[in-house]
């Protein structure tokens, strides 16, 4: 598998965030981060999640892809759309519940132009403990199944 990489577009606060390779907890500062620019945006009208070129989706990824979602809903009052062409992310998405947050479409996104890599923030090791707590929290809270799956991995974070 390839390493993660995030990529973003924006035209006119229409954006693209592209997922590509294996994506994990290491990049969860960098997307939490880009994530926060993107709401601070006074011309953010739009988002569209493209998986089609990832290969692996860790479960902090996920968390914090439903966190965009509830905050888009929240904030903004419409769902941002999710494009994936793999059918074990698309199963894994369902199973999580997230046709329950993101306008869920099984096709190729547009290719945008001026796509580039976000930028790359480090955060210390209590950052991303946090990051991870708070994204399998937000997991929880999507289903029963989800807060089965995930109670004893949030607990041992917070005693540790």
């Amino acid at each position: 598998m390839q390493s993660g990489r995030v990529l973003a577009a924006n035209h006119n606060g229409a954006y693209v965030i592209r997922f590509t390779g294996d994506v994990r907890l290491t990049l969860c500062t960098s997307i939490d981060d880009y994530f926060q620019h993107m709401f601070e945006d006074p011309e953010f009208t739009s988002v569209w999640v493209d998986l089609c070129g990832a290969e692996g989706i860790d479960s902090t990824t996920l968390g914090l892809l439903a966190k965009l979602a509830l905050k888009v809903k929240d904030v903004f009052d419409f769902e941002p759309a999710i494009y994936s062409c793999e059918p074990g992310i698309n199963r894994l998405l369902r199973s999580m519940g997230f046709e329950r947050l993101f306008q869920l479409h099984e096709q190729v996104c547009e290719n945008p132009e001026g796509i580039i890599d976000i930028p790359a923030v480090q955060g210390s090791e209590d950052s991303v403990r946090e990051k991870v707590i708070e994204a399998h929290r937000i997991l929880m809270d999507i289903s029963d199944e989800n807060r089965g799956r995930f109670k004893d991995l949030v607990n041992a974070l917070e005693r540790s």
